[in-house]
């Protein structure tokens, strides 16, 4: 089904194939987890716009796809590293296809891929982005590339921070295979995936500025998901 390639530098088609893996993985990931999505009402409800996300598992992209209108999936596509499809196996492959990927080079020249995520956006692909560039190793929001903001800033497209929490614990870095379920609570675990108020790119006068706005709110969601995980009640034993 996969072949393959030596080196990816265009933007990816889903096809048939990559809209049933979609379903499948979706379908799998509501019946063994619990998807929570909040601030769904901030995505605009027409023309393009920006998603940058903290980035904490390797199917970040899949479950932020699964809180969008389903009028919009046609259009998503995901900035991912162009080792993605090589370095990954088959996962990296399939995740390649879903998320219609728009290939970088993470640890070379990054500019064809971001121009390649300028002209998707200007021809109204809707365009998310892990400024990390890759997934955290502790679970805490990484340093943040501007990269991303330098998309908002030329293109002027909202830009919608999106904050992901509880994707780590379920398939982080360090799994080789998602670990859905809390034995401890006896429980699916939960991911909650929110969707911040749009930043007006407009109002920026550079990417540093814009990143530096993104990234406060990101982190600002961090401190109020560690401070609620802090406050939870120790467990009756």
């Amino acid at each position: 089904m996969f072949k393959r390639r030596k080196k990816l530098t265009d933007v990816q088609k889903r096809g048939w194939q990559g809209h049933f893996l979609y379903l499948m993985g979706m379908g799998l990931s509501r019946l063994l987890l619990r998807l929570r999505y909040v601030g769904k009402e901030h995505i605009p409800a027409e023309g393009t716009y920006l998603l940058i996300a903290n980035h904490q598992s390797m199917f970040d992209g899949l479950w932020i796809m699964g809180g969008l209108p389903k009028d919009q999936l046609p259009r998503f596509s995901v900035v991912g590293g162009s080792d993605l499809a090589q370095q990954y196996g088959l996962t990296g492959r399939i995740m390649f296809r879903v998320g219609k990927v728009i290939p970088i080079d993470r640890y070379g020249n990054p500019l064809r891929g971001l121009l390649l995520a300028k002209k998707a956006l200007e021809n109204g692909t809707i365009v998310m982005i892990h400024p990390e560039g890759t997934r955290t190793h502790d679970g805490r929001i990484g340093e943040m590339k501007n990269g991303a903001a330098y998309l908002g800033i030329k293109t002027k497209v909202p830009v919608i921070p999106v904050y992901l929490d509880g994707a780590y614990e379920a398939f982080s870095r360090h799994m080789s295979v998602p670990r859905p379920f809390d034995w401890k609570k006896m429980r699916r675990k939960q991911i909650t995936i929110e969707f911040c108020p749009p930043v007006d790119s407009s109002l920026y006068k550079d990417k540093d500025e814009l990143m530096e706005a993104v990234t406060r709110v990101l982190l600002d969601r961090e401190e109020k998901a560690l401070a609620k995980k802090r406050q939870s009640p120790p467990k009756k034993k």
